[in-house]
């Protein structure tokens, strides 16, 4: 087989990349409206960069760092959509800068970035999530139940797999926070003490949906987690990057059994009636 010379060889990925890079450049611009401040206050502050072919928000940004504002804080890590980081909110509309294409918008519109409007602001583009964690650490985690005798001989529990795909939609979170974000219970009334928000509302229903857990969320869910503050307006499922559907599947469900099993009336019909609470597994809205 014939050898390249190594000058050669680079000299052809270097012409290969300055052709790659001709092609994708457009002749025009970008006009981005970014937000520049802290917690003690900021401004909008206006940019213009060249738009390339196939550019997403995140790129932009990334141009006006690279180019112009050096100290211009963003925060993003995979640029794939799937670690949740470059959430913002993109002309008033919680989304991932990532997965955002220019092309989206019309030619010649400003594209406006701001940062989460739920969080308090770090810098500029960047929020303090932390109180999400918080909240995870407060939920139960799972707790299986005791295994049969036959379970323990086969060393496994025995599930169906209709039991296993109610709960398996609810894994795709990538914990950007664009339905904590969006939810009016957090961005608007600001009821952080009071409501953990729709991500952990999934959650809590995928554990209550496991065939094998055994604890009961339920209560807490209810005292703490605030579920009933929720309206079901729906923005949580419309803005979530992985199209889950949180309202239908997670949070209605999770309110239907709380009723079948706080509700006086239920309460009393089960007495009268001699019957126990359902324990059954949370149903998939269908």
């Amino acid at each position: 087989m014939a050898q390249i010379d190594a000058g050669v060889a680079g000299a052809m990925v270097r012409e290969s990349k300055a052709a790659a890079i001709e092609s994708a450049e457009t002749g025009k611009n970008v006009h981005l409206k970014l937000y520049r401040g802290d917690a003690s206050g900021g401004e909008w502050k206006e940019y213009d960069v060249p738009l390339d072919t196939g550019m997403v928000v995140l790129d932009a940004v990334h141009r006006v760092q690279a180019n112009q504002q050096p100290d211009l804080a963003c925060r993003w890590n995979c640029k794939a959509g799937k670690c949740g980081s470059c959430s913002a909110e993109i002309n008033g509309v919680p989304r991932l800068m990532c997965m955002t294409r220019v092309s989206d918008f019309k030619e010649g519109e400003t594209i406006q970035v701001a940062p989460l409007n739920a969080f308090p602001i770090i810098k500029d583009l960047v929020t303090d999530v932390s109180w999400n964690f918080k909240q995870n650490k407060r939920i139960q985690p799972f707790t299986p139940r005791e295994m049969t005798p036959e379970e323990k001989v086969r060393g496994e529990f025995n599930m169906q797999q209709r039991d296993v795909d109610r709960s398996q939609e609810f894994r795709k979170c990538i914990e950007c926070f664009l339905c904590q974000d969006v939810c009016h219970v957090l961005r608007t009334h600001k009821l952080h003490d009071e409501f953990q928000g729709p991500r952990f509302m999934i959650r809590i229903a995928g554990l209550e949906m496991h065939p094998v857990d055994a604890a009961d969320r339920l209560e807490r869910t209810w005292r703490e987690g605030g579920i009933g503050l929720c309206n079901i307006t729906k923005c949580c499922t419309e803005v979530c990057p992985e199209h889950i559907t949180i309202t239908d599947n997670a949070i209605i469900p999770l309110k239907e059994r709380l009723v079948s099993e706080k509700d006086p009336v239920a309460i009393l019909w089960r007495k009268l009636t001699g019957r126990k609470g359902s324990s059954a597994p949370l149903p998939m809205a269908k």
